[in-house]
């Protein structure tokens, strides 16, 4: 590997004492890291990683898949038909697949083990400051779908136990959709939320795995054995526009998006080695996309440009199947918000004893008040915005647009911070290759970010 240059600013303005914690709390659960020593490990070292590549590979699934894919039929909708689905997955596949492979390389290269440090150690402070405000926000509007998904689960059950048509005028004040929301986020979110440790992640991660491949099982076969009260809207065979076609991407940046987690992950395997873990992320990726398409193409053509942002809203209240799939879905959604409120805590929690230049170590007594407060304050801003936007596919597209900068514009940064910090004389070509490429990643990510911005400003809400 080539000489880097790293830059400094990292320990300019952190004083990292709370590095180590931040670390701790911010990397992906299922991985056993040890610390990492300088240099490389040897064969025999102790604080080399346990992960097995195949162990790696299931973690990396496990972490690009969830409640995401309940979009994608609505995505292959926006995207104008399954030839232009595929191709743009297809397509998108290619970067999402070179940022994770970069993010390993700049791991190295700076001797980190999470994507915000990696992201400080080679882009400098302001960058870094910037990714981590980005996966606070990002976590904060994947908190705000969640509670969203938990109620578009919650209206078909209780449509079922009620015998009441969904969505009718007069129905009791216990089955609205509000209340339904606020008493369960009230009752299971909050307590699990609060707790200083979660140490039920990898029960979390079993649920989100069987809850995901279930639900992808249950479309397929509905989709070969149709019920007979379904009946497809217009099946699209070709986008609109080429901006129609465009505003899949954020579905897919958002299903696609497990780089945040990749580092640690990349760090804990026994053979940290690029070409390995190149392997790994391609294997990964390939079965996420077959998981992906599988429910993309099946759900939108059972349901044409009818199916509803959420598949499973499209689904009669009364099939038995779907309601088991309904009730994975809220299981795996009710304990995956307070893992994602935990790295969104550990983020802001990380930015404000910096800000105030103290240490974790100095600070633990007020650490339970202030932890107390942040989870209650996010907790209730994210109810109050789930409570009045019912429509997953608009958090989706603005989260998504997020999920863009973790793909895109952090891995392309690093990549051409990197090569621009080599200490070489003479620039080969690839050199130049690989900086066009970072250029490239940046601008991509730049315009999917941009497009569901204005999209979110000028499209939702003035209308």
């Amino acid at each position: 590997m080539a000489q880097v240059s790293i830059n400094s600013d990292y320990s300019e303005w952190a004083s990292s004492t709370d590095a180590g914690e931040r670390a701790r709390l911010l990397q992906s659960p299922c991985v056993d890291m040890a610390p990492k020593s300088e240099g490389e490990a040897s064969p025999g070292d102790p604080d080399r990683g346990t992960t097995s590549t195949l162990g790696a590979i299931f973690i990396v699934v496990n972490a690009c898949l969830g409640a995401g894919l309940l979009n994608f039929p609505a995505a292959f909708s926006t995207a104008g038909g399954v030839a232009a689905g595929i191709a743009l997955q297809m397509g998108m596949l290619v970067f999402i697949i070179s940022g994770l492979v970069i993010l390993a390389y700049c791991s190295q290269a700076s001797n980190e083990r999470t994507y915000q440090e990696v992201v400080w150690a080679v882009c400098g402070k302001l960058t870094g400051v910037l990714c981590e405000v980005a996966i606070a926000v990002y976590t904060f509007g994947t908190c705000i779908a969640f509670l969203i998904i938990i109620g578009d689960q919650q209206d078909k059950i209780i449509a079922v136990m009620t015998k009441d048509p969904e969505g009718v005028s007069g129905s009791p004040w216990y089955t609205d959709r509000k209340f339904t929301i606020s008493l369960t986020a009230f009752l299971f979110i909050l307590p699990l939320s609060i707790p200083r440790e979660i140490g039920f992640q990898k029960y979390a991660s079993f649920l989100s795995v069987v809850g995901t491949w279930y639900v992808t099982a249950i479309i397929i076969i509905k989709y070969i054995w149709p019920d007979k009260e379904m009946r497809p809207g217009d099946i699209l065979t070709r986008p609109v526009s080429w901006m129609a076609m465009f505003n899949a991407m954020p579905t897919i940046c958002f299903g696609f998006q497990c780089h945040v987690s990749s580092v640690p992950v990349f760090n804990s395997m026994q053979r940290p080695e690029i070409k390995t873990w190149g392997g790994v992320v391609t294997a990964a990726m390939v079965i996420a996309l077959a998981v992906y398409m599988g429910t993309g193409i099946c759900g939108f053509l059972t349901f044409g440009a009818a199916v509803d942002p959420d598949v499973l809203r499209s689904y009669p209240s009364e099939d038995v199947a779907v309601a088991v799939a309904r009730a994975f879905i809220i299981l795996s959604v009710l304990t995956s918000y307070p893992i994602l409120h935990f790295c969104g805590r550990a983020v802001v929690e990380g930015l404000w004893l910096r800000y105030k230049g103290v240490p974790v170590e100095e600070d633990v007594g007020r650490e339970r008040r202030r932890r107390v407060l942040q989870t209650l304050v996010w907790f209730l801003l994210t109810l109050l915005l789930a409570l009045f936007i019912p429509d997953i596919g608009k958090v989706i597209s603005v989260i998504g647009g997020l999920a863009a900068c973790f793909i895109f514009i952090f891995p392309g940064l690093c990549l051409i911070q990197a090569k621009l910090s080599e200490m070489e004389e003479v620039k080969p070509a690839s050199w130049w290759a690989l900086v066009s490429y970072g250029v490239l990643l940046v601008t991509l990510g730049a315009f999917i970010f941009g497009q569901t911005t204005a999209n979110a400003i000028f499209v939702d809400l003035l209308a």
